[in-house]
């Protein structure tokens, strides 16, 4: 799908959230804090060379366990190595893929009260950012959506109500068709609705975190399941249910 498909456009909010710390920021990091390889390269290797048959039955739904209300094909690609990245703040981090790195944008002279780490793949495209910090704003209006995944994020589990969730839905306004990878506040529900902010509630501050698409990434439903299938669809619902507090 890529490059057709896949590269940056930014929720609203973590728009905002991003641009305002690039602006009067500065980059701090190209590299991350700490790094652990994955564990899953190991239990890939030791996993017996053929399933049961209700077990192949059964296929997937990637790391998030069980998901709602789509799933991912059993045939999804095997977890890349991953490294660990941990904000200034100590609290909050995040894994990803060991060739892609991290850049951080902080407020001036506040490393360790709001930044945004910006996601990049080993090809150098921005594929996601995770802001972490003290303030958010959101904004709403009424939209249709159909909800392809979701998922309880388990390292965030102890924070406050709703509880966060990885999320991959399209909202849809009149013609125009929204595609969202990101934390969302609760399960997204399918249907009419409004449009979800994205702010996690974590410790005395929030989370905010989008993998970010170009306009209209997707030619339809099928096109968006078939990315999400694929390694770099896998690679970012990871990412996202790997995000933890601490």
């Amino acid at each position: 799908m890529r490059p057709a498909f896949r590269a940056p456009v930014v929720s609203v909010l973590a728009a905002a959230a991003a641009f305002a710390l690039a602006a009067c920021g500065a980059l701090v990091s190209s590299a991350p804090s700490s790094s652990s390889a994955s564990s899953s390269a190991a239990a890939s290797a030791t996993a017996p060379a053929s399933p049961s048959p209700s077990a192949s039955a059964a296929g997937g739904a990637g790391a998030g366990g069980a998901a709602t209300p789509g799933t991912t094909p059993s045939s999804a690609p095997a977890p890349a190595e991953l490294k660990t990245y941990t904000f200034p703040n100590g609290h909050v981090s995040f894994k990803y893929p060991a060739d892609w790195k991290v850049e951080l944008f902080t407020g001036g002279g506040s490393p360790l009260e709001s930044a945004t780490a910006t996601i990049i793949d080993a090809s150098g495209t921005e594929q996601a950012t995770v802001y972490s910090g003290r303030i958010a704003d959101g904004v709403s209006h009424p939209v249709t959506r159909t909800v392809y995944e979701s998922a309880p994020v388990p390292g965030l589990a102890a924070q406050p109500a709703p509880a966060a969730h990885y999320a991959f839905y399209v909202d849809r306004m009149d013609s125009n068709a929204t595609y969202r990878m990101h934390l969302a506040a609760g399960a997204p529900k399918p249907g009419q609705g409004s449009a979800l902010d994205g702010i996690i509630r974590a410790g005395d501050g929030v989370i905010l975190a989008d993998v970010k698409f170009i306009e209209k990434p997707f030619a339809n439903d099928a096109a968006a399941k078939s990315w999400l299938a694929g390694a770099e669809g896998q690679a970012l619902k990871a990412l996202l249910l790997s995000i933890s507090y601490k």
